[in-house]
């Protein structure tokens, strides 16, 4: 069998089915598009899912993809296995109602005999055991031995995601030969051992299950299969595992080196250079697909992935920050097919870097944690870590598991291992309640979707905001409807409209619909994207009765389409900007334009200076007052990249493709609605900055007649604080910080007169101290004391005891406040300041603790002063040793 590289398969499974005419689409960012059902692509028809669910018009109705994908289900068992791995690449050709069965299986047969040349003795064949027809198009048609097909049930053969779409399949597998089998003389597939490799499955989506499990034909049949590309390339190179594949090998090899390390001599080393080798992979792709590290949904995802490989490092003895060098390797073997690594290289190692250099951090402050657990436990006499702590530990530091485990071993110690699993199925749980029935939903039907696909909506409001449209649909209730009244609530279909729907992060136009006669009045109050590339206009009949058919006038509200463009239009602006500014690495992370203001996230490490902000605020005006003329044109989306325009990240694009231009100073590819002249926005102002996801910054603007407003607002409140501070407003600066210093002085004053008080009263509280098992006890209550004066007074009092424990209580403004403080002789007797505060702060609903000599606790129930005072005489007798 010839031998044949990752990527030579790639391109000939690609060039194969075009042959075929089938649309070759590049594949799709592993941040799913439009699907909430999804955290991450996850595999090849998951980015066509609306495609085979009728809600969006394929490009064609054949397409071929290389997919990639990540699963992160079994991590546990990457690097363990030779056959497990977070990232991967799917190849597919799918048929959206178009070619059915015997198309698929007969190009599928023709690919990996004629032009993978894998031997026809080789290749078994699964069917289900229901599906006769593809059981005869295997035997009776392709001539394929009967005594190598064989029928398997629905756990194995069927394709189906609760309710939607679903269908039989077959499976194509490769027999590796005895030496992999078991010791059944019947073995074939389906059996548990590692003979034969299933590479290629053909799912047939031929009916739709609904809600009660009942199965009905689909009017439009469809294609989708599988064929995983490094597996596949296992069978082409004759290797065992994936971790020898040419292209993963190279990363691989490249471990070795800079741990100074031979792979195959030592399981345990093994284990690790696979763990590195697949991560590195999965980051770089989902680092170059806009996600960031962060504590929750895909950002964990990759922080996991990515502190975990860096801890592996640290077992082969790395200690440099090595993961970003790894990145070069993985740009040589897969930037070709994807550009985006080349693209994004400095940006994906800049992520990285910063990462692993956190997690560096994150190590030490884990170890100090857990070395307080450590001490504690040896100080109660006890040997088990509790599950809660080192769920603690693994979740809000990252720390991993495995090495708390290694830690407690070489102490003696043990982790309680149920009750951490116990504490990691409730975070299961709490994601799973917070994600609800999302596969379902996924595959829930528009009732648009069931219109014929030649009822679609045109787009006419770049230039125009009033034109007409013939209603082509109703939807009330969620269902289609032939007309309806005055006072009802509608979504409508037009063939051609003015209203911009949201999309791109600009909200959807308002306005009327109405007829010639104007007996007919619609307000519209919103407008959508809705299945089939149709445009939904939501709105409430104010008169009049509307029948499908109808024609009707489209008037768009201009001074909220104008306010929505002002701000539209100054992000492209703010983008270009930030990224002269802060550097290439910025990147748009999403963004909200409404006619109120402008809201943008981007990829930025750290928070934006205030001088920073000042200098992008004054370029973001520069550009606006060069009187900028702003363009628009269609073009191939290859001709877009070579003009320079700016792409986002996970956003879908066809190849036809609308380009923004704003002179030279902006390029970007863009669907919404704009200015045609930069002049028009007015003024641009800042009104905030601020993290909202680790690596991201949120600046937030407005622009046009809001500034106008904003201005005279700060006006208005700079005047009625001159006239309450009776200063001029000139003045106003100088008069506040005279304020300030005369506050402070006062403060002083009435600081050192509350401890002057509360010293004269020291001797008549020495008098309270009892005798507690050999130790001097002295409690007392305060009213009125800041915190620094409640410590001052408790220093004092324990200087004045010479040996013993003081314990303070103080309310002030209805909160209560506990210091304790214990003389050094005290502390060998087994005093403890921290513990005694902390119970004694619980018996008034609060809680504190601090060092054994010093501590401090608030608490919420006042009343219960006396209580809490009373209970620390029982703390310390139950200390004292």
């Amino acid at each position: 069998m010839q031998q044949m590289g990752l990527n030579e398969i790639r391109s000939k499974f690609l060039k194969f089915f075009e042959s075929k005419e089938h649309y070759v689409k590049e594949s799709a960012s592993l941040v799913p598009h439009n699907d909430k059902s999804l955290l991450l692509i996850n595999s090849g028809m998951a980015p066509l899912k609306n495609y085979f669910a009728g809600v969006e018009v394929p490009p064609s109705k054949r397409m071929t993809t290389c997919q990639k994908c990540i699963r992160t289900g079994d991590i546990e068992n990457v690097g363990k296995t030779a056959r497990h791995g977070t990232f991967f690449e799917m190849l597919g050709n799918f048929s959206f109602g178009d070619y059915f069965k015997r198309e698929s299986i007969r190009w599928g047969w023709e690919f990996i005999t004629e032009h993978l040349n894998i031997p026809q003795d080789k290749i078994w064949v699964t069917v289900y055991e229901e599906d006769d027809d593809s059981y005869d198009l295997w035997a009776k048609e392709m001539g394929f031995p009967e005594e190598r097909l064989v029928r398997l049930g629905k756990d194995d053969n069927f394709w189906e995601i609760g309710i939607g779409p679903c269908g039989p399949c077959s499976e194509i597998h490769f027999d590796r030969g005895p030496e992999y089998g078991c010791d059944n003389p019947d073995c074939k597939p389906g059996c548990d051992c590692d003979r034969y490799l299933e590479f290629w499955n053909h799912v047939f989506t031929q009916f739709n299950r609904d809600e009660e499990g009942n199965y009905g034909q689909l009017e439009h049949k469809n294609i989708d299969t599988g064929m995983g590309l490094e597996r596949i390339a296992c069978i082409m190179q004759g290797v065992d595992t994936i971790f020898d594949v040419d292209t993963i090998r190279h990363i691989l090899s490249t471990v070795e080196k800079m741990a100074g390390v031979e792979y195959g001599k030592d399981s345990k080393t093994d284990v690790s250079i696979r763990i590195i080798t697949d991560h590195i992979r999965a980051v770089s792709f989902l680092v170059a697909d806009g996600v960031l590290p962060s504590n929750e949904g895909r950002g964990y995802v990759l922080r996991r992935l990515l502190r975990r490989a860096a801890r592996h490092g640290k077992l082969l003895g790395i200690k440099e920050n090595f993961l970003y060098k790894l990145v070069d390797e993985v740009i040589k073997v897969s930037g070709e097919a994807y550009p985006e690594l080349v693209e994004k290289e400095s940006y994906i190692k800049k992520v990285i870097r910063i990462e692993e250099e956190k997690f560096n951090e994150t190590i030490e402050q884990g170890m100090d944690i857990l070395a307080g657990y450590i001490k504690e436990l040896k100080l109660n006499g006890e040997t088990t870590l509790s599950g809660e702590n080192a769920f603690k530990l693994y979740d809000t530091y990252g720390f991993p598991i495995d090495l708390t485990k290694e830690i407690l071993e070489e102490e003696n110690l043990s982790l309680n291992e149920e009750s951490f699993n116990e504490e990691m199925d409730k975070q299961r749980e709490r994601a799973r309640s917070a994600r609800g029935n999302m596969d379902g939903e996924s595959w829930k039907e528009d009732p648009l979707s069931k219109l014929d696909e030649s009822v679609a909506s045109e787009f006419d409001g770049y230039k125009e905001l009033n034109a007409s449209g013939i209603v082509k649909a109703i939807v009330k209730d969620n269902e289609i409807v032939e007309s309806a009244e005055a006072g009802e609530k509608v979504v409508l279909v037009l063939d051609k409209t003015t209203f911009y729907p949201e999309g791109g992060g600009q909200a959807g136009d308002c306005g009327l619909l109405t007829n010639e006669a104007e007996d007919i009045e619609i307000e519209v109050i919103d407008t959508k994207k809705g299945a089939n590339n149709t445009i939904k206009h939501i709105g409430v009949i104010k008169s009049g009765k509307v029948n499908t058919g109808e024609k009707l006038n489209t008037s768009v509200n201009k001074e909220v389409r104008m306010a929505s463009a002002r701000n539209h239009s100054a992000t492209h602006i703010l983008h270009r900007v930030l990224k002269d500014v802060l550097g290439d690495h910025v990147n748009q992370a999403g963004s909200l334009v409404t006619p109120e203001r402008l809201r943008f996230d981007v990829t930025h490490f750290e928070a934006i200076t205030k001088d920073e902000l000042k200098l992008i605020e004054e370029k973001v005006n520069d550009a606006i007052l060069a009187s900028l003329e702003i363009n628009s044109e269609n073009m191939n989306i290859n001709d877009a990249r070579e003009k320079g325009a700016m792409a986002l990240f996970g956003e879908k694009y066809g190849n036809e493709v609308r380009v923004v231009s704003m002179g030279d100073f902006s390029i970007e590819l863009c669907g919404g609605t704009h200015l045609t002249n930069t002049s028009q926005i007015g003024m641009f102002k800042i009104l905030s900055e601020g993290g909202v996801a680790a690596g991201v910054r949120r600046i937030e603007a407005i622009t046009g007649k809001a500034v106008y407003n904003y201005l005279n607002e700060r006006e208005a409140l700079i005047s009625n604080v001159s006239l309450s501070l009776k200063t001029k407003e000139d003045s106003l600066v100088q008069r506040v910080v005279s304020l300030l210093e005369e506050n402070k002085n006062l403060g002083k004053e009435l600081h050192e007169l509350k401890t002057q008080m509360s010293l004269q009263s020291i001797e008549s509280v020495l008098d309270s101290k009892e005798d507690v098992n050999g130790v001097n006890v002295v409690c007392a209550k305060f009213e009125g004391m800041d915190m620094n004066t409640l410590k001052e007074v408790a220093d004092k009092l324990r200087d004045k005891l010479a040996s013993g424990v003081v314990v303070l209580g103080n309310v002030a403004d209805d909160k209560l406040n506990f210091v304790v403080t214990a003389s050094q002789d005290v502390l060998a007797k087994g005093i403890h300041s921290g513990n005694i505060v902390k119970e004694v702060a619980m018996i008034a609903g609060g809680k504190g603790g601090g060092r054994p000599n010093m501590a401090q606790a608030g608490a919420p129930e006042v009343s219960k002063i006396n209580d809490a005072l009373n209970h620390a005489k029982e703390v310390v007798k139950s200390q004292v040793k």
